[in-house]
């Protein structure tokens, strides 16, 4: 059995382990890193450490330390507030406003972890609230950032029009932009209907309304004052802001030196946010991309891919590669599984039986559509800042809804965009 198949089924064996037994999957997939590492690729501890996600543990403890606090005095209960008001009192609107945002966000060049990493603590407060079911309001933040994220002027439409360019391909940078707008946005009214969005009330909400456990909501007077910890928490998160969008700076690196800064002049406030800070969800992820990080350096995916591109059959090769982006993707960076996978389709589009356009705008909405995974960054920043939820029970939910993606959407945007043979 080669290399590639023991590392293929060792993650299998991880999943059923973590399924059936109270193990936490990024502890399982520390040692299976290590196992496989050392056991049958002969890689060094160094090597191992290579596949460990930095950046995103940066984030995760970054993004949920900041919002733990803005969380602790009070300025995510006012920001829940002004939404309210903003949209006259009407929760159903909320949502749609949030893929809005997140979608603006990310079509004028915002990359769409740091969308989601802006977007998805208030979005995911706001659920809190008021009922939603994080799951919709986790969905809608993520499907926003994808719905926006091709645009001519984003980062990912840039990336991939760039390999489309190097590698001499026929592109269309607008009908890339609408695949993905167009699939999101269907994908985002359907999980609307499913988890309940028709049920929010559309008229206007009392700010001083009881929740549904029958506990009193804070009197509208205290949480409408802007006290002095939260102005500088609210300038926090414009800063925040300011500096993902505008001077390119880490989300992760931004977040933490800012909600250091608050917890010098709050102390308390600091405290009680780092306990917040979601250990087990940090672990959880970072473990099993350490993992896909030895499956990356043994070159499984590449191995997986190569063996799909080797099919004679042109049609049934693109589903195959859809479906590879898909999967590889809801574990690993989207960008970097199309920038892998577009060359690979290099050699059947080229033989004029597939349309070039089509084919890559349904690789490319393959590898991102399935980001709400809780294995990717924007799955994971949605379950970092979920307050007040069985956290367990959301993860499954995003792990099930990111199965259904993965499943379902290549064969959808291959009938749709690749069969045609659009381009």
């Amino acid at each position: 059995m080669s290399d590639e198949l023991i590392s293929i089924l060792v993650l299998v064996v991880v999943f059923v382990i973590a399924t059936t037994r109270s193990i936490n999957m990024g502890a399982l997939s520390f040692a299976a890193a290590f196992g496989v590492g050392e056991l049958v690729a002969d890689f060094s501890a160094d090597h191992i450490f290579a596949g460990f996600p930095g950046d995103l543990f940066v984030v995760l403890v970054g993004v949920t330390y900041l919002f733990a606090l803005a969380r602790a005095n009070g300025t995510t209960d006012w920001l829940v507030h002004a939404s309210i008001r903003l949209v006259g009192g009407r929760v159903a609107l909320i949502p749609w406003v949030m893929f809005a945002i997140s979608g603006a966000l990310t079509a004028i060049g915002a990359v769409s972890p740091a969308a989601v990493a802006i977007v998805a603590p208030l979005a995911l407060s706001f659920a809190a609230r008021y009922q939603i079911s994080p799951l919709l309001m986790g969905a809608m933040v993520v499907h926003g950032s994808q719905g926006g994220g091709f645009s001519p002027i984003s980062i990912y439409g840039s990336i991939v029009n760039g390999i489309v360019d190097r590698e001499k391909l026929p592109g269309n940078e607008i009908t890339l932009f609408l695949a993905s707008l167009v699939v999101n946005l269907i994908i985002a009214a359907v999980v609307f209907v499913v988890c309940g969005g028709l049920k929010l009330p559309r008229t206007a909400v009392a700010a001083d309304e009881k929740r549904e456990d029958g506990a009193e909501e804070a009197p509208a007077d205290a949480e409408g004052r802007l006290t002095p910890a939260r102005i500088a928490t609210l300038a926090a998160l414009v800063a925040l802001v300011v500096a993902v969008l505008a001077f390119d700076l880490d989300a992760g690196l931004t977040s933490i030196s800012l909600a250091v800064a608050l917890s010098v002049f709050w102390p308390d406030h600091g405290k009680k946010a780092v306990n917040e800070v979601t250990w087990p969800t940090v672990l959880l992820i970072c473990g099993v991309l350490t993992y896909v990080g030895v499956l990356d350096e043994m070159g499984t995916i590449d191995y997986a891919g190569k063996e799909v591109s080797d099919i004679g059959i042109p049609l049934l090769a693109a589903l195959l590669l859809c479906y590879i982006g898909a999967i590889v993707s809801a574990f690993a960076s989207s960008v970097g599984i199309m920038g892998a996978l577009i060359p690979l389709a290099v050699p059947f589009l080229a033989q004029g039986d597939i349309g070039a356009v089509g084919m890559i705008a349904a690789l490319a909405v393959s590898a991102t559509v399935v980001d709400v995974s809780p294995f990717s960054t924007n799955g994971a920043l949605v379950l970092a800042n979920a307050p007040d939820v069985d956290r367990d029970r959301f993860f499954r939910q995003l792990m099930i809804y990111g199965g259904i993606m993965v499943v379902a959407v290549p064969p959808v945007v291959w009938l749709a965009m690749v069969v045609p043979g659009i381009g």
